[in-house]
């Protein structure tokens, strides 16, 4: 299926969030998501399903100052 990540089209064939990060090598970073515009917690990353056409957002914290 085709989706947005972070602005940027991507085919994939992860079913869910859970899945997709694991394939972008996100499986153990601390990492905030969103799916369509909603925030999706780490806890329901496993039940939230992509959909062709879907947006998603992957974002990390930054240290510095």
């Amino acid at each position: 299926m085709k989706i947005t990540v972070n602005g940027e089209a991507l085919a994939t064939d992860a079913a869910t969030l859970e899945e997709l990060c694991r394939e972008l090598g996100f499986a153990d970073a601390k990492i905030a998501t969103a799916l369509n515009g909603a925030f999706v917690p780490k806890s329901e990353r496993t039940g939230a399903a992509l959909a062709d056409g879907a947006a998603v957002e992957i974002l990390s914290p930054r240290q510095g100052g």
